[in-house]
């Protein structure tokens, strides 16, 4: 009998794209087309077809390591679990629960990521809980939320891009971090649609645009602010939709008046004429939308910059109408649910605030626990991690890499290796994980099921499709297992869809309501959009839902689309959010009042350039996964310094001979990659490798005060020339 194909999902990017996986008589898995998921409609980029090569036993874990001598070496389940109940248990007894830090990771499914943070507070009793999420799209996450009440990603689906009529899409290179996206884009054009992308470089997806502004990275809250100016002096707003449907608008017009069109050319280095053209353009369609991604978002005044963005919107009634509003794309394949559920510093399930009485009760009842027992909010991620070696003197670390992704990384290496102990769980061995004194390798996508949220809020389940090699178990049983040595033996099952009943009673009446979701919903309607609110007889127990949730679930119903196999009365799932009222208290969208300041490191006559990182299409992330796969590995070898060619006239640079990139926390090398597509006083380099090219050695640190993202995308750095090894043994000397 021919195997037959299971239908789920792919496991990087937050597109979730759909796929159907075959077990072949060799031993491997093949991909094929699922023709049938609408984001992709068939469509996989490199790494989707690629990605079950991570699924092999040549490159991944299969067996405990323990650290013995100064090595990592094999061992049994049972001492690997017995190690690190007894490092954990023997801090916290010396040290108190707080010297426990718990690191998570928006790659991690809904059950995953929910049971952590349950697992943090209920078993552990620290406060130290954050993820890596936060290097993503925090920033997004809380001017969404101070905007609209709600932080959705998209508050509406991808189907509505190519029917609206404008889209600015700030700070992305969809074309290569999410390629079968870009259809939407392509779509949108065929449609008559127009496209404006804000970019330092121009990239492959900004040579799709009608309109390419470059300004100077760090720059875009002047410029969305000046668009702003522009849209009140030319007589563009929304005066009907500001005073119906908004507050705040006195406050944020009089800052964005002081961003005159000349200024705020000086500033970004946007020339005046492509100011106006942006604006004819974003206010001459019925609808319009503003679309960020990092390049926005990684800085550290990333929450007013998407908020002057979403400002742009509002006062053109382009946000809660059909084919309209600010969305996020989230990066992470579950970055919209990692942070949903519980693995955040200041979180509860649902979206819910630590801090809130209320919510702290209606958690601790479905856990079973006294309220005042929980701990509150802990550090961010950044701060976390550099609070390791001092206050956290043990760290449970699953699904990141932060020698390689965190800023200031060689400063993040140092706090790692100062730790008292470590233990990582991971598929793979990444470099997180090589300095980690004990290494549990669990189970990946494939070989297990669960629930992931896209970037649309669309709730989605991953289906096993095959048995995982002997001597792996999942993170589920890792956390049950740790529990029950640790003194918990009860509330915390193995098995994911137990899991995520529960998590449907701690969501029931949060912001993120998925508690008239089951597996069974999700197999059969291809996934649900959250909010989606049960009736009280569909669920275990009594929940209580605040009135604003109810008013959210009720605009949901009106919006929402009905999809067949839902159960007969209950909640379609919202597709599309604030079509009548935002989630605020008075349901009214709040702009925010806000003005341009500088990064938190300017240059100067030692750091003259500006330093970006970013994504290439072949790899993902810290490429812990992707640097694993032949194929992907021979469309990106390695890490590369992309510089304009004035630039590298200055320094003497040629194509593909190394150049170091130097910046206050450190130096790395590679390749020069000489293009026009750059602006000349900036330079790019792509951050999936460790090493001497490990871009993140060269990043801020500088935190958001909201969001307490990193500043990753703009630093101060000087470019110097290396003489290549096999020509001289003399370093260079030319600088600029």
């Amino acid at each position: 009998m021919e195997p037959s194909a299971t239908p789920t999902h792919c496991p990087y990017c937050a597109l979730q794209c759909g796929m159907n996986l075959t077990p072949a008589p060799d031993g491997t898995v093949e991909v094929g087309e699922r023709a049938d998921f609408p984001v992709n409609r068939g469509a996989l980029c490199g790494k989707g077809r690629t990605a079950p090569a991570v699924l092999s036993s040549r490159v991944r874990l299969t067996s405990p390591l323990v650290r013995e001598g100064g090595a990592l070496k094999p061992a049994t389940w049972d001492e690997a679990l017995g190690r690190i109940a007894e490092g954990l248990s023997s801090i916290r007894s010396a040290h108190g629960p707080d010297a426990l830090g718990v690191f998570g990771g928006g790659g991690l499914t809904n059950e995953k990521a929910y049971t952590l943070g349950k697992f943090a507070r209920v078993v552990l009793g620290t406060s130290q809980i954050d993820y890596n999420g936060r290097f993503c799209m925090s920033s997004a996450a809380a001017a969404g939320t101070r905007a609209f009440g709600l932080d959705r990603g998209l508050p509406f689906p991808l189907e509505d891009i190519p029917r609206t009529g404008c889209v600015i899409l700030v700070g992305s290179n969809l074309a290569e971090t999410m390629p079968p996206a870009l259809r939407y884009l392509t779509e949108l054009k065929d449609n008559g649609g127009t496209l404006i992308v804000v970019d330092p470089r121009r990239t492959r997806t900004a040579e799709h645009a009608d309109l390419h502004l470059a300004p100077r990275p760090g720059t875009d809250l002047a410029l969305a602010s000046g668009l702003l100016h522009l849209v009140v002096a030319e007589g563009r707003t929304d005066e009907e939709y500001i005073r119906e449907r908004t507050s705040g608008w006195e406050d944020a017009r009089a800052a964005a008046m002081a961003h005159w069109p000349e200024y705020v050319e000086r500033i970004t280095g946007v020339p005046v004429p492509q100011l106006r053209e942006a604006v004819r353009m974003f206010c001459a369609p019925e609808a319009a939308m503003v679309l960020t991604a990092r390049g926005p978002e990684q800085q550290s005044k990333g929450t007013d910059t998407v908020g002057a963005w979403i400002n742009l919107c509002l006062a053109t009634g382009r946000a809660g109408r059909p084919l309209s509003g600010y969305g996020c794309l989230t990066g992470q394949g579950n970055g919209q649910g990692g942070r949903e559920h519980g693995q955040k510093a200041d979180q509860l399930p649902g979206y819910r605030k630590l801090t809130d009485p209320a919510a702290r009760r209606h958690v601790a009842g479905v856990w079973g626990v006294d309220p005042d027992s929980l701990p509150g909010p802990g550090r961010s991620a950044y701060e976390l991690l550099d609070a390791l070696g001092g206050d956290i003197r043990a760290l449970l670390l699953m699904g990141s890499n932060p020698v390689v992704s965190a800023p200031r990384a060689a400063h993040v290496e140092e706090r790692v290796r100062s730790l008292d102990f470590l233990a990582v769980c991971d598929v793979v061995l990444s470099e997180t994980a090589a300095l980690a004194d004990v290494v549990l390798p669990v189970t990946q996508w494939a070989e297990e099921s669960g629930t992931t949220t896209s970037l649309e809020g669309r709730v989605l389940l991953r289906r096993r499709a095959i048995t995982a090699p002997e001597g792996v178990r999942s993170d589920l049983e890792v956390l049950h297992e740790l529990a029950a040595r640790l003194g918990v033996e009860k509330g915390f099952p193995t098995d994911p869809e137990e899991v995520f009943e529960e998590l449907r009673r701690a969501t029931a009446g949060g912001p993120a309501d998925y508690s008239g979701i089951t597996y069974r919903r999700l197999a059969e309607e291809n996934g649900v959009f959250w909010p989606c609110p049960a009736r009280e007889e569909d669920m275990d127990t009594d929940t209580d839902r605040d009135a604003d949730t109810e008013r959210m679930a009720e605009a949901a119903s009106a919006s929402g689309v009905r999809r067949p196999g839902r159960p007969v009365g209950g909640h379609p799932g919202t597709p599309r959010l604030f079509l009548d009222r935002f989630a605020t208290e008075d349901g009214r969208a709040r702009f925010v009042s806000v003005s341009h300041r500088a990064v938190a490191e300017e240059t100067d006559d030692e750091y003259p350039v500006l330093l970006t990182t970013g994504r290439v299409v072949a790899q993902y992330q810290s490429g812990a996964q992707t640097r694993r796969v032949d194929e992907l590995n021979a469309a990106a070898p390695g890490p590369f310094v992309e510089l304009h060619p004035r630039l590298a006239r200055r320094l003497g640079a040629a194509e593909g001979e190394p150049v170091a990139v130097v910046s206050r926390r450190g130096r790395a090398v590679a390749p020069a990659r000489i293009t026009p597509s750059i602006r000349p006083d900036t330079v790019f380099m792509p951050f999936h490798w460790p090493g001497e090219g490990r871009a993140n050695t060269l990043t801020n640190p500088a935190l958001d005060p909201v969001s307490r993202m990193p500043e990753f995308k703009v630093c101060a750095v000087r470019v110097e020339r290396v003489e290549p090894v096999h020509a001289t043994q003399a370093s260079g000397a030319a600088t600029a």
